[in-house]
């Protein structure tokens, strides 16, 4: 198992990318942040694919990466699987997961044997013969991760592995990942908050190139820091003057539970389930304008102008509200369920 110490600065006309990382021995670390912000350029830094501008890359205590030295992709014991599999199409299943083991000298009959042995964990047993073109993409990439963890790595890289399967393919893939990542050091890319709870122990989050959040997962998902992480976890953070007992935004006081003493503004953050639509008037409430409605499984969200604070209501609410986009609404969030934070 590795322990990866990091600082990462890759810089080019328009885009600049300065994040540190650490991450410990046998610990998988979710990368998240919007699209833009650098994660995939971190990535390939640490597989040794783009050469650092500053910073340096250690990897227990080798330091393979500096912007006078880079130690080549091959030899730095990492892995990268992202959304294509990138099979060797000539090859057979067998032959795919052979060949990390066959390249790092493993006798051929011994290698070939590994790999059934890997392509049976991962539910392809009798899969080898077959070419990746016989295969449909999520046994593809069950290949790509048998591949990937035969060859041994010291470090795992995942860059977004599941965006293109379909939902049910997905989830079996994760469950996968999940349980053969358990002990290996693992640094994943990924968009979806499920990834993060379902493999990482600690998640770092980027926006604009640069480090806003770092923690265990359900740490940094439970207090966002920025609106970006707010939406991954699908809260609402509304940031406005500190008040006695809540936090003031356009006329209304969030009333909740924190501690904002001595700090000038403070965030509220709360479900979109939590929040009620009242009728005038109505303690501890608040007039606004609905801004957009978008649906979702269960009903609708609704975005208002106060703070865009999202409410959840039910499709027979919308319909007897009249809750289009310019609708008037008056909405109240009991205090319990709502955490106050420091902005």
């Amino acid at each position: 198992m590795t322990a990866v110490h990091a600082r990462i600065h890759v810089s080019r006309p328009g885009f600049d990318l300065d994040v540190p990382l650490s991450v410990a021995s046998g610990e998988t670390t979710a990368i998240m942040g919007p699209s833009g912000a650098g994660k995939s350029t971190f990535l390939d830094a640490l597989a040794g694919l783009v050469p650092l501008t500053d910073g340096r890359i250690v990897l227990d205590e080798e330091e393979v990466s500096t912007p006078r030295f880079q130690l080549a992709p091959a030899r730095r014991g990492t892995v990268l699987l992202g959304q294509d599999p990138h099979l060797f199409p000539h090859l057979s299943a067998r032959e795919n997961v052979a060949f990390g083991p066959r390249a790092a000298g493993t006798p051929a009959r011994m290698a070939r044997g590994m790999a059934e042995e890997w392509l049976a964990r991962v539910g392809l047993a009798d899969a080898g013969k077959r070419r990746p073109a016989d295969l449909s993409g999520g046994q593809q990439q069950r290949v790509a991760i048998a591949r990937a963890l035969a060859a041994s790595p010291r470090l795992v890289l995942l860059d977004e592995p599941l965006t293109s399967l379909d939902p049910v393919t997905a989830d079996g893939i994760r469950a996968l990942l999940a349980e053969h990542l358990v002990g290996r050091t693992c640094v994943l890319v990924t968009h979806d908050a499920v990834d993060a709870v379902a493999f990482a122990d600690r998640v770092a989050v980027v926006e604009a190139g640069r480090l806003t959040q770092e923690g265990a997962v359900r740490d940094v998902l439970g207090a966002p820091a920025t609106a970006f992480v707010a939406s991954l976890a699908g809260l609402n953070r509304v940031v406005g003057a500190a008040a006695a007992g809540g936090v003031r935004v356009d006329g209304a006081l969030i009333e909740g539970r924190g501690d904002l003493r001595g700090a000038p503004e403070g965030a509220a953050v709360f479900r979109p389930g939590d929040v009620r639509i009242v009728g005038d008037g109505a303690y501890g409430s608040w007039s606004t304008r609905v801004v957009r409605v978008e649906p979702t499984i269960a009903g609708a969200r609704v975005h208002t102008a106060t703070g865009g604070i999202a409410v959840d209501v039910s499709l027979d609410e919308l319909a007897a509200r009249g809750l289009g986009a310019g609708a008037e609404v008056t909405l109240s969030v009991d205090a319990a369920c709502v955490r106050l934070l420091p902005a």
